[in-house]
């Protein structure tokens, strides 16, 4: 499935049906009156959230949505039926923008979320409802309210826990592909990720989810490379994992560049907990291995962590120091015999 996260869509609530203009002619009555009935009204354009979804590419193939019209009154003081309502099922984390893309009119973070988009147009009313005392033979309906019109955005940011920061070839995917069920594509060449992934990782019974995205370089923010344009799939994480490729002969620039791409990104991303790795030890000897951590250390102004992906060793340790900076309540836990326990119901 081809990933999208930016949709631009047209909507368009359903118009109300007119009154009805009708009197009551029958045999032998002589006085029947007005009984023009009124019109139905316009159905509602509604957004949903649903579970099951992670793209926006069924906005790519179809971008028109109406909603149905009501339709009019007739005699006999029938009101016309009223329009279908037309729901747009969405991922969960989908905002919703207004056509200058900075409005946000929703943010649907938990399924079964649902917002009004455009409301429909009442239906008219009949000139049964115009009928007095001084004016028992109206000819006059109202026509019904029209619908209303308008342009959004969606814009799609993955719900994660723990999101991959790093250069190309830092080695976020292997990260991911070692530590869950997740097989994003491994190369030797960069920006083998071209769109994020997510991977469910599990560590002393607990789970959360990791978000891989394509790999940022100096200039990202200018839009170099695959620019920043995927950082928002990591704007609700709780903490972040910054990998730096320990093979690299440029270290400390490499760990800067990122410092400074996320810092020009903005939304909050430079103040989220961050947690510093050390990537690829497997190539290195405990002397270098030792020599850089310290390096990176006194740059970083923090506790570096050693890693290997590829042999698994450090990764442990690295899934704990995540897991302890995710609240307990975006944790999912396990039983003894790996089920998952039935979370209690919400409450405010």
């Amino acid at each position: 499935m081809k990933f999208l996260d930016l949709a631009k869509v047209y909507i368009r609530s359903g118009s109300g049906g007119g009154g009805s203009v009708s009197f009551r002619r029958e045999k032998f009555i002589e006085f029947g009156g007005p009984d023009g009935g009124d019109g139905g009204n316009g159905g509602d354009v509604w957004a949903e959230a649903v579970e099951g979804l992670n793209t926006l590419i069924d906005f790519r193939y179809q971008q028109h949505f109406f909603a149905q019209n009501g339709q009019h009154g007739m005699g006999r003081n029938r009101t016309g039926s009223g329009g279908d309502d037309i729901v747009l099922r969405l991922p969960v984390g989908t905002e919703i923008l207004d056509e200058d893309e900075e409005t946000v009119l929703a943010d649907l973070t938990e399924a079964g979320e649902r917002v009004l988009l455009a409301k429909g147009g009442n239906g008219g009313f009949g000139n049964a409802h115009f009928k007095t005392s001084t004016n028992q033979a109206p000819r006059r309906a109202n026509p019904g309210q029209e619908g209303v019109e308008r342009t959004i955005w969606l814009r799609l940011k993955l719900i994660a826990d723990a999101g991959l920061l790093g250069l190309p070839n830092a080695g976020k995917s292997t990260f991911l592909a070692a530590t869950s069920n997740a097989r994003p594509k491994i190369a030797d060449y960069p920006f083998t990720t071209l769109h994020p992934n997510l991977g469910v990782v599990g560590v002393d019974g607990a789970e959360f989810v990791v978000a891989d995205i394509p790999g940022l370089i100096e200039g990202a923010s200018e839009g170099r490379g695959l620019g920043d344009l995927f950082l928002g799939h990591i704007e609700r994480c709780a903490v972040l994992l910054h990998l730096v490729d320990g093979t690299s002969g440029t270290l400390l620039e490499d760990y800067e560049t990122i410092l400074e791409e996320i810092s020009n990104y903005g939304a909050g991303l430079e103040d989220k907990p961050r947690i510093v790795v050390l990537n690829k030890i497997d190539a290195l000897d405990e002397e270098e291995r030792k020599f850089l951590k310290e390096e990176l250390e006194e740059t970083a102004g923090c506790e570096v962590m050693l890693m290997s992906g590829v042999s698994g060793e450090g990764l442990t340790e690295v899934l704990r120091a995540l897991k302890s900076r995710i609240r307990e309540d975006r944790l999912r836990r396990r039983d003894e015999d790996g089920e998952e326990e039935e979370q209690a119901e919400w409450r405010p």
